[in-house]
């Protein structure tokens, strides 16, 4: 996990997940638009994920 997609994943959720798969980019994109903490949340939380 680099900094830069950290960064990304706070200022815009959706787009620090694009290479997780679609299911992952429309999942953070509507957390995120329920509110931006959970779409952080969510982002973080899929990008600290060793299993893909």
């Amino acid at each position: 996990m680099s900094i830069w997609r950290v960064l990304l994943s706070i200022f815009f959720p959706p787009l620090a997940v694009l290479d997780k798969g679609c299911g992952s980019v429309i999942i953070v994109l509507l957390l995120t638009l329920c509110g931006w903490v959970p779409g952080v949340i969510a982002a973080l939380v899929i990008i600290n994920n060793p299993n893909k």
